[in-house]
């Protein structure tokens, strides 16, 4: 956990109120403990913006309803080193310091148990992307514009939040900047306003969300799409964006009928004019690289994964960071189902040429419990899309789509747990499946993949 404690944070051993405790500032998560705070709950997030893209400058409200689930006299935000200038609580100036990747408040009094309240923050400066293990990850710059790329620890380097998974809140976005540029951010643009020289956008998105999978994407876009599907595509790549994201429409409709209904009210993409390692996850948006356009669909696959995290990663989030194979697994196996329905290679013919590059790799990978430093190994993707498929053919496919459907519906816009599918998944079937889980979610070695 060291190399993840930046700026000086606290570690939670150092906390002098334990993990989920009143006031504590370290969550209950063991691999991500500095992240996330205790006492209380975010409800809804407001967040003014005003940005000038040459300097880099930013100039920020956040307006946070708590809810506390114990009395506080005190509480913790996660944020990064942005400058605060004035903090407030029920609408009152408070006392607040800044220490590492926190920022502490106290209140003038306690505030009561089970009484949402109002915190506002005010704050300024130039962000700065959060070095990781996994690299650098929230506001980040593009030559001509911004990238916010936060998953799983980088919001705090834009807004105050508890940055933790399962704390899921709603948000209203409101970004100013230059007119030449467009915003786009999650959910639905309720408005767009110019004055002088300026354009301000605000976003809507009503559905709960975590802090990591908010984004804030800027640049010079054209603006494309109608009804659920969306996009913001530089000018020069709109051509081949159109044939190669051009079957998502159909995609919608095929995992609506895998995965029940889209759990949110449209979905966009944006294309940065500029290359990206891998495409960024956020709620009800996905963000692609320029490398990503080929005019030859040849990241088709990515363009799958990344619409099939709104059912799994988005609209069911994992209740700790340990869970992240109900994310990558479960979008990896979308990939393969798309492969399936739209006449490339079938699920099956995956899993198998999947499990032969997985088994002459090192197994010492247990999918349910990685570990923090391997979160997002590429065996977490491949073994949980496998562990999905021989969960597939055990079940066979009626009752297997029945419980992904039901998980979605069940589970729609909460968290979930490797416990909460596995129990789920044992009533949809008569016969035992704890050897099955047993091994292909918490052995190490990569068990054989069962005949068809």
């Amino acid at each position: 956990m060291a190399r993840l404690l930046l700026n000086g944070a606290m570690s939670a051993k150092a906390d002098p109120a334990r993990a989920g405790e009143p006031g504590a500032t370290t969550s209950a998560d063991a691999y991500l403990p500095q992240h996330g705070n205790g006492g209380y709950r975010v409800t809804h997030y407001d967040l003014e913006l005003d940005y000038r893209v040459g300097p880099g400058r930013l100039d920020g409200l956040a307006r946070l309803t708590l809810a506390p689930t114990h009395a506080l006299s005190r509480f913790s935000l996660d944020f990064g080193k942005l400058r605060v200038t004035k903090v407030t609580v029920a609408g009152k100036a408070v006392r607040y310091a800044q220490r590492g990747t926190k920022l502490h408040i106290t209140p003038a009094r306690p505030l009561p148990a089970l009484s949402p309240v109002a915190v506002e923050v005010r704050y300024v400066g130039s962000p700065e992307p959060v070095p990781t293990v996994w690299g650098e990850l929230g506001w980040d710059y593009l030559d001509d514009g911004v990238i916010v790329a936060s998953q799983p620890i980088g919001s705090p380097s834009w807004f105050p939040c508890n940055d933790h998974p399962s704390d899921k809140a709603t948000y209203r976005i409101a970004v100013t900047v230059a007119s030449p540029y467009q915003v786009v951010a999650n959910g639905v643009l309720e408005s767009r306003r110019t004055s002088a020289s300026t354009t301000t956008w605000v976003y809507r998105l009503a559905q709960p969300t975590s802090a990591y999978l908010i984004s804030v994407q800027i640049g010079r876009y054209v603006l494309s799409g109608a009804g659920t599907v969306h996009a913001a595509v530089p000018a020069r790549l709109m051509v081949p964006f159109q044939y190669d994201f051009g079957r998502q429409p159909r995609m919608l409709a095929e995992f609506g009928e895998l995965f029940g209904p889209y759990p949110f009210d449209r979905y966009g993409v944006v294309v940065v004019d500029a290359e990206l390692d891998a495409p960024v996850e956020a709620q009800a948006l996905s963000i692609f690289g320029s490398n990503h356009v080929d005019g030859k669909r040849g990241s088709e696959n990515l363009v799958a994964h990344e619409l099939a995290h709104q059912w799994f990663g988005n609209s069911l989030t994992v209740a700790e960071w340990r869970h992240i194979w109900l994310n990558e697994g479960f979008a990896t196996y979308a990939e393969w189902l798309w492969s399936e329905v739209s006449g490339g290679d079938s699920a099956d013919a995956h899993a198998r040429r999947s499990w032969r590059e997985v088994v002459a790799q090192p197994q010492d990978l247990r999918l349910a419990d990685p570990g923090m430093q391997k979160i997002f190994d590429d065996r977490v993707y491949l073994r949980g899309a496998m562990a999905l498929h021989a969960l597939r053919i055990r079940l066979g496919d009626g009752a297997f789509f029945a419980l992904l459907r039901e998980w979605t519906s069940t589970h729609r816009h909460g968290v979930v747990t490797t416990e909460a599918f596995t129990t789920m998944a044992q009533r949809h079937t008569p016969w035992p499946l704890t050897e099955l889980f047993a091994r292909w979610l918490f052995d190490a070695t990569l068990p054989p993949l069962p005949s068809k």
